[in-house]
């Protein structure tokens, strides 16, 4: 009720971003209400989609990107699978950003389907299926952890409006034909296809200086890190020089940007990338595990250990956060 009214000035939240802590409340109370147990919602020029969910226990559950990603593209499978059973699966894609989360690819690798990731926004997305479209190639979704979605190949952008539609139609299905929550499903498909947690946060300096330097460290003149503390690092890509240790001639595939990738023996990738907008370091960490508990655990020592002796906060005098 109190926010049927447009206003510019969106004055029943602090930041009109469905992703903040608090930017849900009123929609929850709503839900409460009415007795519903799942909330959609749109940010401002509504292309982006935040779900949050009632459990048993009464407390709400509010998605990552991730995690609705990987909602989304077990329908979208599920879905074209029924209405294709006998098709070429190799022709079929899905698609996401190069920092969100690998699960999709391990999905994809089990399925039978073709994975791509591309640079982090959906202009690179999107020219990609384009380029995949016109070679005969079906791209069936895509998407990237910041809450951005493209369901189907009408438009190859996100769009929150269709991603809140085909999340609401495969929630319906799941309550009345399988008697299950959205949660319960999340929960299944990590136990077939593993945990995928992570860890994605940002360390602050307003001296761009700072940022470089670490950077420079990183890359130390060519001479990269193949072990940080007691982790080993399998792979190393460095977009910004074009190198990456996992293919033949060590050449990356994506084009030039600053951002670098590891790989580490345990399966954990980590990608830092700087903020285009902010002063800021952006870094992305996650790791796959066969139990909740057991992965978060790991995964918390493992972000501990890879901030403190990558990014030196400390040293550089950042603003930071460690689980």
């Amino acid at each position: 009720e109190e926010q049927k009214e447009p206003n510019p000035d969106f004055p029943t939240v602090k930041f009109p971003n469905p992703e903040e802590k608090g930017a849900l409340d009123l929609a929850k109370k709503t839900a409460e209400k009415c007795g519903a147990n799942l909330v959609l919602a749109n940010d401002p020029d509504a292309d982006r989609l935040a779900v949050a969910e009632k459990t048993s226990d009464g407390k709400w559950n509010m998605l990552s990107g991730n995690e609705i990603g990987i909602l989304l593209a077990d329908w979208q499978w599920t879905c074209y699978k029924k209405d294709k059973p006998s098709d070429d699966y190799s022709n079929v894609y899905m698609l996401n950003s190069t920092v969100s989360s690998k699960m999709l690819k391990s999905y994809a690798a089990r399925e039978g389907f073709q994975y791509l990731d591309t640079l982090t926004g959906f202009k690179w997305m999107g020219n990609t299926a384009y380029e995949l479209e016109k070679k005969g190639k079906k791209v069936l979704f895509m998407f990237e952890e910041a809450i951005g979605f493209c369901v189907g190949d009408v438009v190859f952008d996100k769009d929150g409006i269709s991603a809140a539609a085909v999340f609401a139609e495969m929630a319906t299905y799941l309550k009345a034909e399988k008697k299950i929550t959205v949660t319960d499903h999340l929960d299944n498909l990590y136990r077939k296809y593993g945990y995928f947690l992570s860890h994605n946060y940002y360390v602050k300096s307003n001296n761009t200086k700072v940022i470089e330097g670490i950077f420079a460290r990183l890359r130390n003149q060519g001479n990269y890190w193949f072990r940080c503390g007691s982790y080993l690092i399998k792979n190393i890509r460095d977009l910004k020089t074009g190198y990456d240790s996992s293919q033949v001639d060590s050449k990356a595939i994506l084009p030039v940007s600053n951002v670098l990738t590891y790989e580490f023996d345990n399966g954990c990738v980590m990608t830092l990338r700087p903020s285009g907008t902010e002063p800021k370091l952006k870094y992305y960490i996650e790791l796959s595990g066969e139990t909740p508990e057991s992965t978060r655990k790991a995964l918390n020592e493992m972000v501990r250990t890879l901030v403190v002796s990558m990014l030196e906060p400390e040293k550089n005098g950042l603003k930071y956060q460690l689980p």
